[in-house]
């Protein structure tokens, strides 16, 4: 995985790695598209609404019915936890965080911090997410430091469309396109379901986990960035391979992945409040209340 960083060490050494290897900025279009439609992605995509975790990516988030004064919610990787990753299985509700989280405007500036409440969601299971609730609604956080959520499309992704991966961590956008999807990626002890695997220009490093994919067309979220193979192994940690419907496994060194965020919203009620039981919600549920 795109693991969270640990140490001033692996700081130095993947600063230096940010310089020399990754895509840096917004105007590194694939050559397919025009200058047009590059110069429109240019335009639509910045840091605004990315936060900076720390260890990790993340950005504040709205559901399609979340209203201004709901909580807003901060989305990351489940692997991102401050109380470390969960296990294969694992599913974390309702757990109290006061955790911080550095929110940054367009420029990639500082704008603010806002804070944890609690842990709303988490899981490495099927996906890699956690959601926190903060102490702020979305109405607070516009008013004090003029910075609106980002919103999560309530459609699955398309091949092809272009996308950008927003690093509130490194203040960095890689930009490519959706390469296709895979019906299993395993990494160590996970397995996540219907991933998305990027074209070979996002090449994402630590620290940009949890970074929000931004659908370039429509400016919302399509996925959260969580891992890459990055030595060639077969289903290792940092080493993802994809097993196919026929159980066929292949591994692609140096390509990176995200997981899908469509089927979220569905899970959130009123009040930006989580309901697993609602009506096409299909997040993995906590062991005792599974059915």
């Amino acid at each position: 995985m795109n693991r969270p960083l640990v140490g001033t060490l692996a700081t130095a050494v993947l600063g230096a790695a940010a310089l020399v290897g990754t895509v840096g900025t917004a105007h590194a279009a694939p050559q397919h598209r025009t200058q047009q439609s590059a110069q429109h992605k240019t335009k639509a995509v910045d840091f605004a609404g990315t936060v900076a975790l720390s260890n990790c990516s993340g950005s504040v988030v709205r559901m399609p019915t979340s209203q201004a004064n709901d909580p807003a919610l901060v989305m990351s990787n489940g692997h991102c936890l401050e109380s470390g990753m969960p296990g294969a299985g694992e599913v974390i509700v309702d757990q109290p965080s006061s955790r911080s989280f550095t929110l940054l405007n367009k420029s990639a500036g500082r704008a603010g911090t806002i804070k944890a409440t609690k842990i709303a969601y988490a899981t490495m299971t099927d996906t890699d997410v956690s959601l926190y609730e903060t102490s702020s609604t979305y109405a607070q956080i516009e008013q004090k430091y003029g910075i609106k959520p980002l919103e999560l499309a309530t459609v699955h992704p398309a091949k092809g469309a272009a996308i950008s991966v927003v690093s509130g961590y490194w203040k960095k956008i890689y930009s490519c396109s959706i390469d296709g999807f895979v019906p299993t990626l395993k990494e160590g002890d996970w397995t996540w379901k219907d991933s998305v695997r990027y074209t070979p220009q996002c090449k994402t490093i630590g620290g940009t986990s949890g970074s929000p994919v931004i659908d370039t067309a429509t400016g919302k979220v399509a996925a959260i960035n969580n891992t890459g193979n990055e030595d060639g192994e077969k289903c290792t940690v940092n080493n993802p391979c994809e097993v196919d419907e026929n159980g066929n496994v292949t591994v692609h060194q140096g390509i990176n992945y995200a997981q899908e965020t469509y089927g979220i919203p569905k899970c959130f009620g009123v009040g930006n409040k989580l309901d697993l039981s609602a009506a096409g919600c299909a997040l993995p549920k906590p062991a005792a209340t599974r059915r």
